[in-house]
């Protein structure tokens, strides 16, 4: 049969393998080869639960390993048809698994899983045979009774006992990264909570740094296996004992379910997976569990945040200091303390540290946190935990500027911990980097640091802003405007108290100008949904390769081998190049949409109906092009089909301009807009102004400031003059703009709005 379940008895199978089969090593797997008459053998590390394919095929996934030292010689089965469904049945790890009749291919998880760079494919249409040994005492002819793993009893936090040994899930409410204790141990200490609202603290500690608990941030939720309780004033505490080990996940609603380990041994059972996702949908409602974080073009003098960088440079300071440079692609608002250090001492590229001069900040660490300092990786991504930024000035200067420090001791969780390329958060933190604009950044810090003062600090003797017409109007105090009736226009001479929204990418919004409706720009979750949507309906083939678009598809070789369909609109019945061709795709993912919007001239995601291709729900981008996405109204647009298109692919010179292209279509596009409220004062009086603008006020497009690092920083700056953070009223610069009031009635209730217009940012403040 296809599949043994085998005993082990006194070290020997009660029943060898075929003579014929040889072994073949990890090292040796290649593609190509024929592994018919060869067979793998590897320890059970861990399996998944069975699924089935798009077909309906089932499906098994179980990982081995033939060395237990080391992560790389671990390898993914992928097991198809009824030997899945049989595998499933009897497979626990620790029990030694022989695959016989094997294909080798590529494994596209290797660079996030860690495992060998192949995977092997099994099914018994193939040929292959699995053989199972284990220990205990169970016949082949019993596989259906026998139990997958052992199961545990885990206690909720409300019914923990003095005394005794437990296993236990929590979410994380706080933790201190692991840091060296006054012995030689490892210590980390980790306060938990669950659905009981009970809490609990544990501290931890281990020899082995690997062995503790692999946590990045509050809301991630652990499994802790042999975790000894115990009674201390009155409060229940969590110690480790012999055998504790412990599993993290992440936190995050939809996020992957992947454990990381503190043993190379472990049990995860199919039910457990539907405890993280009761844990996380309860976090979701009953904790907060956002922690301090922010990007360095978001930090203020005095605030303590943690943060996620890429560390680009160290040096020794002194005994007690250590000097970390890091970036996250973003700028910092304010001028900043570079840590005079000697050359010979600096560790990391010099070429890349000179290139990054402008947009890496330097971190001092002190006293227990030196040593971890010491060990990291030049290129490695960290999260660092409750840095401190203080405003100071320099001896020798006069120039405010803000210093980042970790001040020594793990009080409010201080630390640094090192994250792995396959954490999520690293891996968009690359993908950010990777677009960042380096060549732009410089330009824009090519300052010195006196205009650098000039621009952040002494702003309050010139005017910021330029009017761009009605000259002809004389400055009105804001006590006489607000005891004037509406409407009017006026010119003004205030300050800028306060703006909101603080967080700049939030005042982007998207504008019918039709229906004068605002809707919010969808996030990447939203449209990751949307899309997998879509792909559940396979493209038709019948509708392919028409007179206007050739079209192109292919399986995924993924788990949920989607089914992808490319049309490439032709002119003159000829195929253009790809900067001049409009595409259209069935069943891609946003991150596929986002590199063909790279390559081609514009993209539109499209799915089949039943006699033509036709777009997504509205609440998607009926259009991609470069890295702006173009949104339709949904209340005012009449979608029509595709075949529409074939119109504009006839015209001598094609342009594909998104207004043609939405007018075609039957859409009503939405324009990016910054939508913020100011808060202007003039010494009359404080009036409150709206800022309703596309590209004029900021001289920024507003729908590409969000896909542009360079811009983003350049809006920052923009505001950081305009409103310095910490300075007195006297201190704010001049703003002169005009502003219009207008009436809104609302039912019985009547107010007066004000609304800045016709007024631009000087361009020596942009």
């Amino acid at each position: 049969m296809p599949v043994q379940l085998l005993k082990i008895i006194k070290g020997e199978s009660e029943v060898p393998l075929p003579s014929h089969l040889q072994k073949e090593e990890l090292k040796h797997l290649r593609e190509g080869i024929d592994y018919t008459n060869k067979y793998f053998q590897g320890i059970v590390v861990l399996s998944y639960a069975i699924t089935k394919l798009g077909d309906g095929t089932d499906f098994f996934k179980v990982v081995l390993q033939d060395d237990l030292c080391s992560r790389i010689n671990s390898i993914n089965i992928l097991i198809h048809g009824k030997m899945a469904e049989d595998c499933a049945k009897v497979i626990r790890p620790g029990d030694t698994f022989v695959v016989a009749g094997f294909k080798v291919a590529k494994s596209p998880t290797a660079k996030e899983d860690g495992r060998h760079a192949y995977h092997l494919k099994v099914s018994e249409e193939a040929g292959s045979a699995v053989y199972i040994y284990t220990k205990r005492s169970t016949r082949a002819s019993e596989m259906t009774s026998v139990s997958v793993a052992p199961k545990y009893v885990y206690t909720p936090l409300n019914h923990l006992k003095g005394g005794t040994v437990v296993n236990l899930y929590g979410i994380v409410k706080f933790f201190k990264p692991p840091y060296v204790s006054k012995g030689t141990d490892y210590c980390s200490v980790v306060t938990v909570v669950d659905p009981s609202n009970a809490k609990l603290t544990c501290t931890l500690f281990s020899g082995n740094l690997d062995s503790l608990p692999k946590i990045y941030k509050i809301g991630d939720i652990v499994r802790f296996h042999r975790i000894k309780i115990r009674e201390y004033n009155g409060q229940m505490q969590g110690i480790t004992s012999g055998g504790f080990a412990s599993l993290t996940f992440d936190g995050t609603v939809g996020a992957p379910i992947v454990p990381r380990a503190s043993s190379k041994l472990y049990t995860f059972l199919d039910e457990e997976q539907k405890t993280i996702e009761e844990l996380r949908a309860w976090a979701v409602s009953n904790l907060t569990i956002s922690g301090p974080t922010a990007k360095l073009s978001g930090v203020q003098p005095m605030m303590f945040f943690d943060l996620t960088c890429q560390l680009v440079g160290k040096a020794r300071v002194d005994g007690s200091s250590f000097l970390l440079k890091v970036w996250d692609g973003t700028k910092c608002p304010y001028p900043t303390w570079k840590v005079p250090v000697e050359s010979r001492d600096l560790e990391g590229e010099r070429g890349l540290l000179h290139q990054l001069r402008n947009l890496t900040v330097d971190i001092l660490v002190y006293d227990n946190h030196v040593q971890v300092a010491k060990s990291l990786k030049i290129g490695s991504f960290l999260r660092i935990y409750s840095i401190h930024t203080k405003q100071a000035s320099a001896d020798n200067q006069d120039v405010p500027h803000v210093e980042f420090h970790l001040h020594g001791g793990t009080c409010y969780g201080r630390g640094i911990g090192v994250l792995p390329e396959s954490n999520q958060d690293v891996r968009e933190l690359k993908e950010f980097l990777e677009s960042v604009d380096l060549a732009g950044s410089q330009n824009l810090e090519s300052m010195s640091s006196v205009e650098l003062e000039g621009i952040f600090w002494y702003m309050g003797s010139f005017c910021s802003t330029v009017l761009t017409d009605h000259q002809d109007l004389n400055n009105t105090g804001l006590r006489t405007i607000l005891n004037s009736p509406a409407p009017q226009q006026y010119r003004i001479r205030a300050k800028l108290r306060t703006f909101k929204p603080q967080k700049l990418h939030q005042s982007v919004k998207l504008h019918c100008s039709k229906c004068n409706s605002l809707k919010e720009i969808p996030n990447g979750d939203d449209l990751n949904l949307i899309l997998q949507e879509s792909a559940a309906t396979a493209p038709n083939p019948e509708l392919h390769n028409t007179s206007w678009y050739d079209s192109v598809m292919w399986t995924t070789q993924d788990q949920n081998q989607r089914k992808i369909a490319i049309h490439f609109v032709k002119h003159d019945e000829m195929l253009q190049e790809p900067e001049d061709t409009l595409l259209m795709i069935e069943g891609g993912t946003l991150k596929e949409i986002w590199k063909l919007s790279r390559r081609f001239k514009c993209v539109i995601p499209v799915r089949s109906s039943e006699d033509d291709l036709a777009l997504l729900d509205l609440s998607a981008p009926f259009l991609l092009q470069g890295s702006v996405k173009y949104y339709g109204c949904k209340q005012c647009s009449t979608p029509k089909t595709i075949k529409n298109l074939s119109t504009l692919a006839a015209e001598q010179r094609p342009s594909w301009e998104p207004t043609e292209i939405a007018e075609v279509l039957g859409i009503v596009p939405l324009q990016y807009v910054f939508i913020m409220k100011f808060t202007l004062v003039d010494g009359t009086g404080a009036l409150n102004a709206y800022l309703f603008d596309y590209e004029k006020f900021f001289q920024i497009p507003a729908s590409e400031i969000l896909t542009s690092n360079f811009l983003q920083q350049k809006m920052q700056m923009t505001m950081n003059t305009l409103c310095p953070p910490g300075r007195k009223l006297d201190d704010l610069p001049w703003l002169e703009c005009f502003i219009r009031s207008y009436n809104v009635t609302d039912g019985m209730k009547h107010q007066v709005y004000y609304q800045i217009f016709d007024t631009t940012v000087a361009e020596d403040v942009v």
